[in-house]
């Protein structure tokens, strides 16, 4: 009889795990490279003893008994080196012998995620499943003129729009007459990667987005622009002239600032913009965090930081203790780093305060835009419960503010960036004018671009998700040289431009048969229908069936 003294109510069985290996002893040659890449050691190098009973029938001699050894894979039960799914066991197997299969009816590890008293924190994104509300809006308004400009394949517009305080003509004309000051303004690209930092991403995957970003706006003549992230920069990028296609981030870790500020005086140019980060969409009311995991050498001394400790970054800006204070001190603040030469907003999480962000910012002439995020957005690192149970969706947050903006007649002087679930499933042009149209001036994606340029493989439904431990099997997220040189620069940057080249055309296709061949149709909400009756009445668009 079996003894089940080692059995303890957090032991668990292959069946109770999630994801479980597939692994054919016929095949398999026993090279080992599933074992050396499997990022969580789920799987280990078994020798495993079977016995065989041997009888002749019909003669009643004692059975005898053979006992065979032979090796292979097996799988760990325990949950901190549970299988995440990422199937980097089948890519580098030969002979296909090995694969992770997913088995929806398995829920006992959601109950034993929380040992030691800690709750889950991991990065990805949440789990709920369920239709994406963009992805169910259509373009209804289709113009009826015979004009072949209005053809997407043949009408050759630029997708532009301004990023920067827009001044009413009359305000504008007067500043000019008294040599006073004009908020400045960039023409840009209505799609910006979103702030990932140097420290969540690995040092490959950062060289790649900024090398594709610097190669949309130097030979395609694309004025794309990317966001830091809170991290900081590294020191030969602040003082290259690539740093004007970059929006430098800030946060309330202020983590890399020290470097960015001695560089001022040696810019060649001046950033793009500054964005002051106040809250992430993912986990609103959570600062940013970057675990022990991921910071070595190299991120401690670009952050100013010891080696190997976590780095939380507080919910809120410590030294400020209102939304007036807040938003009045740091955007000045950053403006007089820069001569007020670049334009500066913040960035929050979408929520039922922002309106009132919103008009705090319409109030300070200083505001050069309001970037929102959903709570659809990927994260480096959260807990699980903040993921999953908080937020606010991005498109009823964006209608609130732009048709805030309309009832005050400043439309079209505040620009609005929304982010937060864009491309959540692969149709991030669709999407993207769906916000456009609804009231957005530019889109800001993260997760998208990971998953296109680099082959990011977490889902919605808890597949990899390793974002925070610095364990990327692909070497997107991780800070170790053995992981991430699995990553090519240059071929993140190649996905990187394909990616903004898709985006372009499939936009204009979206566009040109609304007959707005020359702006973005910012607003155009008449153009957009639902099948949704109440989606309809919240965002103010047609119903339709």
């Amino acid at each position: 009889m079996q003894s089940n003294a080692g059995l303890t109510p957090s032991t668990l069985s292959l069946k109770d795990l999630p994801w479980q290996i597939d692994w054919d002893i016929h095949t398999c040659t026993l090279c080992g490279r599933c074992t050396a890449v499997c990022p969580v050691n789920a799987i280990e190098l078994g020798v495993f003893r079977k016995r065989e009973l041997h009888a002749k029938p019909g003669i009643p001699e004692k059975p005898t008994n053979t006992y065979t050894i032979y090796h292979g894979i097996r799988q760990r039960t325990d949950p901190a080196y549970r299988c995440i799914g990422c199937a980097m066991c089948n890519m580098v197997c030969p002979n296909n012998a090995i694969r992770p299969r997913q088995l929806s009816e398995s829920p006992m590890l959601w109950y034993h995620n929380n040992r030691g008293g800690q709750p889950r924190t991991r990065g990805g994104r949440r789990n709920e499943h369920g239709p994406n509300l963009l992805d169910q809006v259509k373009f209804i308004r289709i113009s009826m003129l015979t004009d072949p400009a209005l053809d997407a394949g043949r009408h050759e517009f630029e997708l532009k729009t301004l990023l920067g305080r827009i001044l009413p003509p009359e305000e504008e004309i007067n500043a000019l007459k008294t040599d006073g000051w004009t908020p400045p303004v960039r023409e840009i690209y209505p799609l910006i990667i979103g702030g990932m930092s140097f420290g969540a991403l690995s040092p490959n995957m950062w060289e790649g987005l900024y090398m594709g970003i610097s190669y949309l706006n130097e030979e395609l003549g694309i004025p794309a622009r990317i966001s830091t992230g809170e991290g900081g920069c590294p020191p030969r990028l602040l003082r290259s002239r690539f740093i004007k296609y970059v929006i430098l981030q800030i946060a309330s870790g202020y983590f890399g600032w020290d470097e960015i500020i001695r560089a001022i005086p040696e810019m060649q140019e001046d950033p793009c913009a500054i964005e002051i980060k106040y809250g992430q969409g993912a986990k609103p009311g959570d600062g940013g965090l970057l675990m022990w995991y991921k910071v070595n050498k190299l991120i401690a001394a670009l952050r100013g930081v010891p080696q190997g400790v976590s780095l939380p970054s507080p919910p809120t800006h410590q030294t400020k203790y209102s939304i007036e204070e807040a938003v009045a001190k740091m955007i000045q603040s950053m403006y007089m780093a820069w001569g007020f030469r670049v334009p500066v907003y913040p960035k929050i999480s979408a929520s039922s305060t922002s309106l009132a962000v919103l008009n705090n910012l319409v109030r300070n002439p200083y505001a050069a835009a309001l970037a929102v995020d959903g709570e659809d957005g990927g994260t480096g690192a959260a807990y699980n419960v903040s993921i999953n149970h908080m937020g606010h969706p991005i498109a009823s947050n964006l209608r609130d503010c732009y048709l805030n903006l309309v009832a005050q007649g400043r439309q079209n002087e505040l620009p609005i960036i929304a982010g937060g679930g864009i491309g959540k499933n692969g149709n991030i042009a669709a999407n993207a004018a769906s916000l456009i149209m609804l009231g957005a001036s530019a889109v800001q994606v993260g997760k998208y671009m990971m998953q296109a340029a680099a082959g990011c493989i977490g889902s919605e439904g808890d597949r990899c998700n390793v974002c925070n431990i610095g364990l990327c099997p692909k070497g997107i997220t991780s800070q170790d040289p053995r992981i991430y040189r699995r990553l090519d620069p240059e071929k993140v940057a190649e996905r990187v431009v394909d990616v903004y080249l898709a985006f372009d055309t499939e936009m204009r296709k979206i566009f040109a048969p609304l007959g707005r061949s020359t702006s973005l149709p910012i607003g155009m909400s008449d153009a957009l229908g639902i099948a949704d009756k109440d989606a309809a009445e919240r965002l103010q668009i047609k119903y339709v069936v």
